[in-house]
């Protein structure tokens, strides 16, 4: 139970940190891939 609540607030963390980057175009998509790989390798 609790690692499933740690791994949806992380991925809630995620998507946030995702929308705000996206709005500014802090990173390239090239960037948000690579991230979204090492989130769901951490997720599971």
């Amino acid at each position: 139970m609790n690692k499933v609540m740690t791994s949806m607030i992380a991925f809630g963390v995620g998507m946030a940190a995702y929308n705000v980057a996206q709005r500014n175009n802090m990173m390239s998509a090239r960037n948000m891939r690579k991230i979204q790989k090492k989130v769901k390798r951490a997720i599971f």
